[in-house]
């Protein structure tokens, strides 16, 4: 698992305009982050989509429409998707996770442990 300092795991400004197929983050660090919304929908972290094992697999083929977000306390961002699907909470820290491995290969797309959220 990566140890992240505080700065990298602070977002200064999310971006996900309607329509767009990518959410950008800014993090406190400089760093800015382009999550693809497939990733995204993809690893959304719910009981619902990854059941309740140790791990988050990459779940293809689900609406990866942004139609709300919003913030949970201090700590993540909940999406709801075309689908009506919202119950996911992707952490500050899981979302950076998430940003490296869209950086990475596109094709790669392995397991997460749960802890990493």
């Amino acid at each position: 698992m990566t140890t992240y300092d505080p700065k990298a795991t602070t977002p200064t400004m999310v971006r996900a305009p309607v329509g767009a197929t990518v959410t950008e983050v800014d993090w406190v660090d400089g760093h800015t982050s382009v999550l693809p919304n497939a990733l995204l929908r993809g690893y959304c972290p719910c009981a619902g989509c990854q059941g309740h094992s140790g791990e988050i697999k990459f779940v293809p083929g689900n609406n990866a429409e942004i139609t709300a977000l919003e913030e949970v306390g201090a700590y993540a961002l909940q999406f709801t998707w075309g689908d009506g699907h919202g119950s996911g909470i992707y952490s500050f820290r899981y979302l950076r996770r998430l940003g490296e491995l869209a950086a990475e290969d596109a094709a790669a797309r392995p397991a997460i442990p749960r802890g990493a959220t």
